[in-house]
């Protein structure tokens, strides 16, 4: 028998992160005599873009010129959901770090969607890779109101003629 190490790489998919069945590593490293399992930046920042986005008060993720780009994207027949929209992140071989730059609804507790985002994000980052999520930062960009959701409707009409 020879010992042989093995490398698994997880590449990022275009997969629903949310229905996938992924095992927890149960304290195993993602290092060992046997063998390395990398994972790619790609994938650590789909999962917290997923993540972050199940949190109630967050309305939607990235800066001003990301929601411009993702919006028209959204319009595009066929494109689909860019999921790691205001993410960053840095992966090691054992931990990661995780920027997060989000949108809030008006009204909600600012304090209490970021440490919802934290929570969740971290939550979902260690089960489904293993890594320790060191740092979960979290910018407010803007907050989003109710009467500004549709700009392209037309105004009502006058109620001179």
């Amino acid at each position: 028998m020879s010992n042989t190490q093995s490398t698994t790489t997880i590449v990022g998919t275009d997969a629903n992160w949310a229905d996938a069945e992924i095992s927890p590593y149960q304290g195993s490293s993602l290092v060992s005599s046997q063998g390395k399992t990398s994972i790619t930046d790609t994938v650590v920042s789909k999962i917290a873009g997923i993540a972050t986005r199940e949190v109630s008060g967050v309305h939607g993720l990235g800066g001003g010129a990301s929601r411009v780009v993702g919006t028209l994207r959204e319009h595009i027949p066929g494109a689909s959901v860019n999921h790691s929209q205001g993410v960053s992140v840095e992966v090691g071989e054992k931990q990661t770090a995780i920027d997060i730059a989000i949108v809030a609804d008006y009204g909600v507790s600012i304090a209490d969607v970021a440490n919802g985002i934290r929570r969740n994000v971290v939550a979902a980052i260690e089960r489904m890779t293993g890594l320790e999520a060191t740092e979960v930062n979290i910018a407010v960009h803007d907050v989003h109101l109710s009467d500004e959701e549709d700009h392209d409707q037309p105004e009502a009409m006058s109620r001179l003629q």
